[in-house]
C-alpha cells in the first residue's frame, strides 16, 4: 500500500520538478536522506518526473490529493539541498474520490506529535458525525479552522491535473486562490517557509472557507448562538 509522499525540487527559474516516493510519507525522516550526493534519497525518491516547471500552488491543487498523499518535501538544491517537510491533511470524510481539501502543516525531521493530533481529533469528530451531534459541514469547518489556527496550515483544494497544467504553468485569470489561509494565527506562529505559498496575496483580503451553495448561504437561518 506504501506511504505516499511528492518531493519538489526547486530550479532556478523558481519553479519546481516534481517526484514520486511510494514510502516516503513514513514521517519526516527523508528530509535528512536527500542530499547533495544522494538527491533521490539512495531510490527512495523516484527517478522518474511526475511533472516539470510547475509553481508552488500548482503543486497542490494539480497533484497533491490529501486523500492518497501523506507528506509533501520541498528541496532547495541551490541551498545545499535544505529540505523542508510538511504534513498533509485531508480535511474531508467519505471515500475521497470527490472530495479533495486538504491542508499541509510544516514540521522537521523528527516531530510526528501533530500526525498523532490530526488522527485523533479526525477520528473524534468521525464519532460525533455518528451520533448525529454536528453535519458532515460543521465538522469540516471545525477541522479546518483547528488545523489552521493551532498548527498555521495552509489549506488548500485538490481539483486534480486538467489538461494543460500537468507539465508546466501556465497563467490563470485572477480569483479566489485554491490555496489559502482559513483562520491565521496571530503573533510569530506562521511559519516563515509558509508564507512563501502566499508571496503576493494579501491575507486579510480572503474569505473563510465555506463550502454551501450560494442558495444555501442565502438561506441561512441558523440559530443564534449569541
Amino acid at each position: 500500500m506504501g506511504h505516499r509522499a511528492l518531493v519538489g525540487y526547486r530550479r532556478p527559474d523558481g519553479l519546481y520538478d516534481l517526484r514520486y516516493s511510494h514510502w516516503g510519507g513514513t514521517d519526516p525522516s527523508l528530509a535528512a536522506e536527500i542530499t547533495a550526493d544522494t538527491p533521490l534519497a539512495d531510490g527512495t525518491v523516484s527517478a522518474s518526473l511526475l511533472a516539470d516547471s510547475i509553481a508552488r500552488d500548482r503543486i497542490l491543487t494539480d497533484h497533491l490529493d490529501p486523500c492518497v498523499h501523506e507528506m509533501l518535501f520541498l528541496v532547495e538544491p541551490s541551498a545545499g539541498y535544505e529540505v523542508t517537510p510538511y504534513y498533509v491533511c485531508w480535511l474531508e470524510w467519505g471515500d475521497g474520490h470527490e472530495d479533495g481539501r486538504g491542508a499541509l502543516i510544516g514540521t522537521d525531521q523528527t516531530d510526528d506529535f501533530v500526525r498523532t493530533w490530526f488522527r485523533a481529533t479526525k477520528t473524534t469528530l468521525s464519532d460525533v458525525l455518528e451520533m448525529g451531534v454536528l453535519s458532515q459541514r460543521a465538522a469540516k469547518v471545525y477541522l479546518e479552522a483547528r488545523v489552521c489556527e493551532e498548527y498555521a496550515g495552509v489549506v488548500y483544494t485538490y481539483t486534480g491535473t486538467t489538461p494543460g497544467s500537468a507539465e508546466t504553468d501556465r497563467s490563470e485569470p485572477a480569483g479566489e486562490p485554491s490555496v489559502q489561509p482559513t483562520s491565521l494565527p496571530k503573533g510569530d506562529r506562521f511559519p516563515p517557509e509558509l508564507r512563501g505559498w502566499f508571496d503576493e496575496t494579501s491575507f486579510d483580503s480572503l474569505p473563510p472557507y465555506d463550502d454551501r451553495t450560494d442558495d444555501e448561504q442565502d438561506d441561512d437561518r441558523g440559530p443564534d448562538w449569541s
